[in-house]
C-alpha cells in the first residue's frame, strides 16, 4: 500500500479545521495508507474517527520527521506555507509534493497562500488544487452516543495569554448561568479551573480529568459551550453543540464558524485596535473589551425560551464572524 504522509503538527483547533481537507485527501488517494505527523493525542483520536490510518508523533517544526519507512508516495504540507514544513517533508524525498507554492525552496508546484481565506477553505483549496474533492460539511464528526444534557461547558483556557479572557470575568458569568456548569481545561490550566468553580455548587471543575475523546463527549452531551478562539469552540462546532466564542487578535472571518453560524455567536470588538497577535503574552485588547453582560446576554439567547438571538455573531461582528 502506498503511502501518504501529512504534516499538520499543530493544536486542536488546528487540526480539526483542517478535517476537511484530510477527508478531502482520503477521496483522493483511496489506496494510501495516510499517515498524519502531529501530536499523539490528536492523532490518535482520528485514526479512532477513521479519518487517517496512522500518526507520526510530531511536535512542532524544530526536529526532522522520525519517518523510518522508505520515501512516502506523496507528501502533504498541511501545517503551513513554507518554508520550514515543506523542508522537513522533502528531506524525505516524497515522489510528489503537495504544499502551497513557496519560492524561497523553488516549490512552485502548488496554488498561490492566501492569508485572508477562512482556515477551512484555506485548506481545502489546497487539496482541490490537485484534484480532492472537499466540503466544508466534512467539518462535522461523528457525535458519541451519549444523551444531551442540560449542563454549560466553560472553557477558561486558551493557548496564549492573548487570548485568555480573565477568570474573574469567567466567574462571574457561572454565576450568572441558569444551568449547571462544567470547566475543562488541560492538567496545565487546573488553577484556572478552580477559580471558576469558586462561583457556586452548581460549577463542576473538570480541567486536567479528561482526555480528547472524553473531552468530545463532554461537549457532544452539554448544551451549550463558552470559550474564547480556542480549540474548544471548533470542538463545539464538530460536534453540533451550540457555542458561544469571543473573538480578539483575528478576525472571525478567518477563524470563525465556517457553518451552522445560527448556533454558533462570536463576540469580536472590531472596532477596537488590536497587534492582531494570536500567540502574544498579554492579553489582546479586543478581547479584555468583552464585558460579562455580553457574554451572558448571549449565551441566555441559547438556554432562555424566546429570548432574542442574533445569529452568527453578535454586534459589532455580523458582517466579519459570516465571512465577509
Amino acid at each position: 500500500m502506498p503511502d501518504a504522509l501529512v504534516l499538520r503538527a499543530l493544536g486542536l483547533g488546528d487540526t480539526l479545521t483542517g478535517v476537511p481537507a484530510l477527508r478531502g485527501l482520503r477521496r483522493l488517494l483511496p489506496e494510501h495508507r495516510i499517515t498524519l505527523a502531529c501530536p499523539p493525542a490528536m492523532g490518535d483520536w482520528l485514526v479512532d474517527l477513521a479519518i487517517i490510518d496512522a500518526v507520526l508523533p510530531t511536535a512542532g517544526l524544530d526536529r526532522p520527521l522520525e519517518w523510518t519507512g522508505p520515501p512516502p508516495d506523496v507528501a502533504v504540507d498541511l501545517h503551513g506555507n513554507g518554508p520550514e514544513s515543506h523542508t522537513l517533508l522533502s528531506r524525505l524525498r516524497p515522489r510528489r509534493l503537495f504544499g502551497f507554492a513557496c519560492p524561497p525552496v523553488d516549490f512552485t508546484d502548488g496554488p498561490i497562500w492566501d492569508a485572508a481565506a477562512h482556515e477551512v477553505d484555506k485548506w481545502c483549496s489546497l487539496i482541490e488544487f490537485y484534484g480532492g474533492a472537499c466540503s466544508v460539511d466534512d467539518l462535522r464528526l461523528p457525535v458519541p452516543e451519549r444523551a444531551r444534557g442540560e449542563h454549560i461547558v466553560i472553557h477558561p483556557g486558551a493557548k496564549a495569554r492573548a487570548r485568555q479572557w480573565p477568570v474573574e470575568r469567567w466567574r462571574a458569568v457561572a454565576e450568572h448561568l441558569p444551568a449547571d456548569v462544567h470547566v475543562t481545561g488541560s492538567a496545565g490550566e487546573r488553577e484556572l479551573g478552580r477559580a471558576v468553580a469558586q462561583a457556586s455548587a452548581r460549577v463542576t471543575d473538570l480541567t486536567g480529568a479528561l482526555d480528547l475523546p472524553a473531552l468530545a463527549a463532554e461537549v457532544a452531551s452539554a448544551r451549550l459551550v463558552l470559550s474564547t478562539d480556542t480549540g474548544i469552540a471548533h470542538l463545539a462546532l464538530a460536534m453540533g453543540t451550540p457555542s458561544v466564542a469571543i473573538f480578539g487578535p483575528i478576525s472571525p472571518s478567518v477563524w470563525g464558524p465556517r457553518i451552522d453560524q445560527d448556533h454558533h455567536l462570536v463576540i469580536w470588538h472590531d472596532d477596537i485596535p488590536s497587534p492582531g497577535l494570536p500567540n502574544a503574552d498579554r492579553l489582546d485588547p479586543r478581547i479584555a473589551a468583552v464585558t460579562v453582560e455580553e457574554v451572558v446576554a448571549a449565551a441566555r439567547g441559547f438556554t432562555t425560551p424566546n429570548a432574542p438571538r442574533a445569529g452568527g455573531s453578535v454586534s459589532p461582528a455580523a458582517a466579519a464572524a459570516r465571512g465577509a
